[in-house]
């Protein structure tokens, strides 16, 4: 699998994608081409990855890859920390809850000048360089290659989220259901992610030119994605 992900990327130049019979993967090499989205001109959700591509094509863009990035309130605002285009845009949420995006750890997935990185959200810093995008979201899967223990075996959805391994980017979305320590341990063993952060389950969605994918099942929040 692994020389497999080395082919593609030898042939792209910002993300390349491959499917399997349970995940699909999509590996970003210039962590910086990667940009989040949440509202129109008008301040209207995006919703939808077509939307956002129709929107984009009136500037002369092309949406190559997308995918939900991060969970999202009643009005589809993030959770956690939005940071899109170096502005921030929702603040860091470190307050206790129940769901997902409470488990702690949780974590924040950010790119900077100097790449990309996953940090505790307790541990997100402006300190850390010139922040250009961050998306806040929970539990952590992986840290410093270490699973988180407090991951259910046992809970199985469609999942999706984002893995780090030096200036690379994994983002992977689940085929089937899966555990999210089942998950987690797919960034860590087959796709060697130091650290990985979970994005969200049920709604998860991708879209890929690549792949000729584009799910379209719900309305989502924030979507991260690669555009020409």
């Amino acid at each position: 699998m692994k020389a497999l992900v080395a082919l593609l990327l030898l042939f792209a130049s910002s993300a390349s994608c491959f499917a399997e019979s349970k995940y699909t993967v999509v590996n970003v090499d210039d962590p910086q081409r990667l940009e989040l989205f949440l509202r129109d001109d008008q301040g209207i959700p995006f919703h939808r990855f077509g939307k956002l591509s129709s929107w984009l094509q009136a500037r002369d863009k092309h949406l190559r890859f997308a995918m939900n990035a991060g969970m999202f309130e009643p009005d589809y605002s993030p959770v956690g920390l939005f940071v899109a285009r170096a502005e921030q845009l929702a603040p860091l949420n470190l307050r206790s809850g129940r769901g997902n995006f409470y488990t702690k750890p949780n974590g924040v997935f950010l790119v900077t000048r100097d790449g990309p990185r996953i940090v505790e959200s307790s541990k997100y810093s402006e300190q850390l360089g010139d922040v250009l995008l961050a998306t806040q979201s929970g539990p952590l899967l992986v840290e410093h290659g270490v699973i988180h223990s407090r991951l259910s075996a046992v809970s199985k959805f469609i999942r999706n989220g984002v893995g780090v391994s030096g200036n690379k980017v994994t983002f992977v979305i689940s085929n089937e259901p899966v555990s999210l320590h089942e998950f987690a341990t797919y960034f860590k063993d087959e796709l060697g992610c130091e650290d990985a952060l979970y994005f969200d389950g049920t709604v998860s969605a991708l879209y890929s030119s690549e792949l000729g994918r584009n799910d379209s099942t719900v309305d989502l929040g924030p979507i991260i994605a690669v555009v020409d």
